[in-house]
């Protein structure tokens, strides 16, 4: 778009915003937003001016624009929440990944110490959900074998990882202890 045409697209845009500030104030419903809106407007409008055809209905154009960034600022809106005190935010804590993934390392590592039989009953019923019955059904041996190689198990478990009780299964507490005592959590 040459200048002169340049210059005639502003006048037109400028003669524009009495009415696409009405427009906007029945979109927005308060007069800082509807402001902002006509802006946005009219900035879209200016860095598009090569895709406004000479000849059509500038004010349609216009009105077009507009309505398209009303819509996707209200759906992009309706995604964020309101945090002015950080409160939200402050409750977003996730704990690191790169410590459960070493956890669980160290508990495979351990879990390939143990004898085979013992292995096999924790697998079948921590982990694959067999019941006792199922478990001693499909080792071949008497249920209560089973529940015995299973604490046996895991108390060895506990033993290579460490551990004094189950409660240490989980997040850090040391870790824990420092998101929840950190200035943003109150």
């Amino acid at each position: 778009m040459n200048e002169k045409a340049r210059l005639g697209l502003k006048d037109l845009l400028l003669a524009e915003i009495p009415s696409l500030r009405a427009f906007a104030l029945s979109l927005a419903g308060n007069s800082d937003r509807a402001d902002d809106l006509v802006q946005d407007t009219l900035m879209k409008a200016w860095s598009s001016a090569s895709s406004f055809m000479e000849g059509t209905n500038m004010r349609a154009w216009l009105f077009t624009i507009m309505r398209n960034t009303f819509f996707s600022q209200y759906r992009k809106a309706r995604r964020e929440i309101q945090d002015v005190d950080g409160e939200a935010a402050a409750r977003l804590v996730s704990l690191p990944d790169q410590l459960a993934h070493l956890d669980l390392a160290d508990f495979r590592f351990q879990l390939d110490r143990l004898p085979a039989d013992q292995r096999e009953a924790l697998v079948l019923i921590g982990a694959s959900g067999f019941s006792y019955e199922e478990a001693a059904e499909i080792c071949g041996c008497a249920v209560g074998t089973i529940k015995s190689r299973v604490n046996r198990a895991r108390h060895r478990l506990m033993e290579l990882l460490a551990l004094s009780s189950v409660e240490e299964f989980g997040p850090d507490p040391t870790l824990s202890e420092s998101i929840a005592t950190s200035p943003m959590v109150d």
